[in-house]
């Protein structure tokens, strides 16, 4: 599976699919924070610079669209017709693979929702990652544990990918798209102790990180080599 990480999205170019996971929208209100904190326009700017970039002809949210449980928060319903206008003037066709926080996402999204989300013949299959798949595929795209990295002291959000992963098949674990949630710094973590189950064996995933200085990506020993330099 080829795919271009960027701005804790990925773009599967085979299939022309732009994939984010963890939105979590509306959890700059529910943030401890006096001032809201510019959650919509972080979004939808940074939605609508990889839409123009890549120009996909689909897009699917890996879950958990919204973060409150229990009701649809002050803004929240602006944002994601914001976010579905922006790729509806596009052509670009928008699918919700629903996550453990979206008990309330059809309450405002009104597109295609499906819990595991087959790209091409389905080889490929895109879900949030917080349950078992009941689908079979040979490469896994999924959210929920919000990875980051630590490096020198320094905290940066960053993809997993690992091969075999997950009964035979490759796992893509994505950043939370959204830049509010703090992530797990990964370093130490055994599988055990990742939240999703596609996780099986932490030594074998391989860190990407993507460096906004340089606009590339850089990949990483697995964690398994790579923690005794961390």
């Amino acid at each position: 599976m080829e795919f271009d990480p960027r701005d804790r999205a990925v773009y599967l170019s085979a299939t022309g699919t732009l994939v984010c996971a963890d939105l979590h929208v509306g959890r700059d209100v529910t943030s401890a924070v006096e001032f809201r904190v510019g959650e919509r326009e972080d979004l939808t700017t940074r939605f609508e610079r990889l839409l123009d970039r890549y120009e996909p002809t689909e897009a699917v949210i890996a879950g958990d669209l919204l973060h409150s449980f229990d009701r649809v928060p002050t803004g929240a319903t602006g944002t994601v017709r914001t976010l579905s206008k922006l790729a509806d003037d596009r052509g670009c066709s928008i699918t919700v693979t629903p996550g453990n926080h979206d008990t309330m996402l059809e309450e405002l999204w009104e597109g295609p929702i499906a819990p595991e989300y087959p790209i091409g013949e389905g080889s490929v299959v895109v879900t949030h990652g917080h349950v078992p798949p009941e689908s079979d595929a040979e490469y896994y795209v999924i959210g929920h544990d919000h990875p980051t990295i630590e490096i020198e002291g320094v905290r940066r959000p960053c993809y997993l990918y690992g091969p075999d992963q997950y009964g035979g098949a490759d796992v893509l674990m994505l950043p939370a798209f959204s830049k509010l949630p703090a992530g797990i710094v990964v370093n130490e973590l055994s599988a055990a102790e990742f939240q999703s189950p596609f996780v099986t064996d932490a030594d074998t995933l391989r860190p990407i990180v993507f460096d906004d200085g340089t606009d590339g990506a850089h990949e990483f020993p697995p964690l398994g080599k790579l923690r005794r330099f961390l």
